[in-house]
């Protein structure tokens, strides 16, 4: 392959482009708005500009080995072993390379999860060959932390060399302290529990690692790029002081930690927070006076993106956060079957979410490149920004006296409820978009097929003494969600969801584009819209209105016809019965005449369409 230059030759008869060039270009665009409007802010703050130049002087972030693929893991979460056995064989038969075997009360167990015990897992792990390469990754919570001492004993009760074995235990009391939002034990109390399972399983041959330092804790949450950073520095450090703190030497315990984050569909912070993490790791290393060593870092796709409305919408979204975590440098990828926020999911979605990996890997070679996304301008400055903003957290938790005292005091807490009230706003005014879910809905979507399995039932895991704020995990969809579960149930009882009439105005190119718009934004909410032909007369706008069935109207078409034929039109929708009359656009300086005419809420770009439904629910609740 030839090196590309500055040069170009089929560039050489055109004048070399300056920013200064481009920036003109962009202000006779903008005839007079400030060049403000085309840079974006991230949930911390960092700006987003609309055009880079090449970051010169840097080198690719040391992540994977070159050229080698990353883990296709799989999620084994059955609650029954034997059937979590058989899905195990078929996935590692079909393409995967790796099992993230995931127990009941796990913080990615998701209601779901394998029962901790020891017959459980020798069923779950029968005929599988664990010195065969395979990567193991274990997803426990303390009630569930006993597993990771059945597997250690099934593998020795085999006759298997620990050390030929690729086992990640997964231990992290922190993060599900961070989750529960309570603890029975102090951290004085956990961390011994923790560095002795560690050094137990050490001493058997194991060679790890065994912490995880989990930032999908705080992505689950709602949280931002930066606190999840920062939590897993948080994690990380306190991992390895209490490894130290147990005799372990440092060169030995920087091996023992590994981190899991999230990857979700926005790609370029994505790929950006990816390798931030492994530059601050670097630079954690660095401070304990050890040579840097790629951190292992394993990924999940988001939790928090998942939709249960249009859910074949999930495979795109996972195959995006794939993408962007596989560039970046993920050592193993798990990624959610696509109808996981709907139950356990069946043969499909599972084969689906297996092949999504295997397509990026064997078909388009994406684990040929190291690194591909070193000195483009955009994300090496988005990966500095989240350098420069995580430690800056990461000192905070420090100051604070680490990651256990820093829930205490509610530390992230506090910043992730922040981002997720930002990001909540967002989501209502469909600023940040849920395809599927708030906007471009299906009502006509048909139901998808789930595993039908019982949980398994854990008993409470001691008193809680030490009480802080929860994060709990949430997905965004949920509130427009909770709107269409009300037409479902609507539909089911009187045989016919709630309708809105469109009253168009005017003809199609008067009012297509307004109709377009509010019929996507009534329908996110479960509330079905009757579309019609354009009118003028107001008697036959009110005659089609009654035979709709719809209780309430939307007037659309374009400002010019509304001047001439809005307050008409909604005077005889009102007189035809509509118990509420929205119009699509903003009313500008008619607002009053158009309420006085019987207009009496309005709908257009940026306007809480969440709140907006959610008023209509409770208007046909009245009597």
């Amino acid at each position: 392959m030839t090196s590309v230059t500055d040069d170009l030759p089929l560039a050489a008869d055109f004048p070399k482009a300056t920013l200064e060039d481009w920036r003109k270009l962009v202000d006779g665009v903008l005839k007079g708005a400030p060049f403000e409007k085309l840079v974006g802010k991230t949930y911390d703050g960092l700006k987003i500009e609309p055009l880079y130049s090449r970051a010169k002087g840097v080198a690719p972030v040391a992540g994977r080995p070159a050229a080698a693929p990353w883990q296709i893991m799989q999620r084994i979460d059955h609650p029954d072993a034997v059937a979590a056995n058989a899905q195990a064989l078929q996935d590692l038969e079909n393409g995967a390379t790796g099992l993230a075997l995931v127990f009941a009360g796990g913080n990615g167990s998701h209601g779901f999860g394998l029962e901790p015990t020891a017959d459980a897992v020798a069923k779950a792990l029968k005929d599988i060959h664990l010195d065969a390469g395979i990567g193991i990754e274990l997803q426990v919570g303390p009630q569930s932390r006993m597993a990771a001492i059945h597997v250690a004993e099934y593998v020795k009760s085999n006759g298997i060399d620990p050390s030929a074995c690729d086992i990640r235990f997964g231990l992290d009391p922190l993060g599900a302290c961070a989750v529960w939002g309570h603890s029975p034990y102090s951290w004085e109390e956990i961390a011994p529990a923790v560095t002795g399972a560690i050094k137990g399983l050490a001493a058997l041959g194991f060679k790890g690692p065994f912490a995880a330092s989990d930032g999908r804790v705080i992505h689950d949450a709602g949280g931002s790029e930066v606190q999840e950073l920062a939590f897993v520095l948080a994690c990380g450090v306190a991992y390895l002081r209490a490894i130290e703190g147990a005799g372990i030497p440092l060169e030995q315990a920087q091996g023992m930690v590994y981190a899991r984050l999230a990857a979700d569909a926005d790609q370029f912070l994505t790929m950006a927070k990816f390798r931030a993490l492994r530059l601050l790791w670097a630079r954690i290393e660095t401070a304990c006076g050890l040579a840097p060593k790629p951190l292992f870092i394993a990924a999940d796709t988001a939790w928090r993106m998942l939709t249960q409305r249009d859910p074949y919408v999930n495979m795109l979204r996972a195959t995006m956060a794939t993408f962007a975590a596989g560039l970046a440098g993920a050592n193993a990828i798990t990624v959610l079957p696509h109808t996981l926020a709907l139950g356990l999911p069946d043969p499909f979605a599972r084969r689906v979410a297996r092949n999504t990996q295997a397509v990026l890997l064997e078909e388009s070679n994406l684990a040929k490149v190291s690194d591909p996304a070193a000195g483009a301008g955009g994300i090496e400055t988005l990966t500095a920004q989240l350098c420069d903003a995580a430690w800056a957290l990461f000192q905070e938790s420090e100051t604070a006296g680490g990651a256990f005292a820093a829930l205490q005091q509610g530390l992230f807490q506090s910043k992730v409820a922040a981002t997720r009230r930002a990001r909540d706003a967002n989501i209502a005014k469909r600023r940040e978009v849920l395809t599927g879910a708030s906007e471009f809905p299906n009502l006509n979507e048909r139901e998808t097929a789930v595993l039908m399995a019982t949980p398994i039932a854990l008993a409470a895991y001691g008193e809680p003494k030490y009480k802080f704020d929860a994060l709990p995990p949430i997905r965004l969809a949920q509130p427009f969600e909770a709107l269409r579960d009300k037409s479902d149930a609507a539909l089911k009882a009187r045989g016919a969801r709630p309708k809105v009439f469109l009253a168009n105005l005017g003809t199609p190119a008067d009012f297509t584009a307004r109709a377009t718009f509010a019929k996507s934004l009534f329908e996110t909410g479960g509330i079905q819209a009757v579309d019609g032909e354009g009118f003028v007369d107001p008697a036959k706008l009110a005659a089609a209105f009654k035979a709709s069935g719809a209780e309430f109207a939307c007037l659309c078409s374009s400002d010019t016809v509304y001047t001439e034929h809005a307050e008409a039109a909604a005077k005889a929708l009102q007189t035809a019965g509509a118990r509420h009359i929205y119009l699509a656009g903003r009313p500008g300086e008619a607002e009053a005449a158009l309420r006085a005419a019987g207009v009496t809420g309005f709908v257009f770009a940026g306007v809480d369409a969440l709140a907006t439904l959610q008023d209509a629910y409770r208007r046909m609740e009245q009597p």
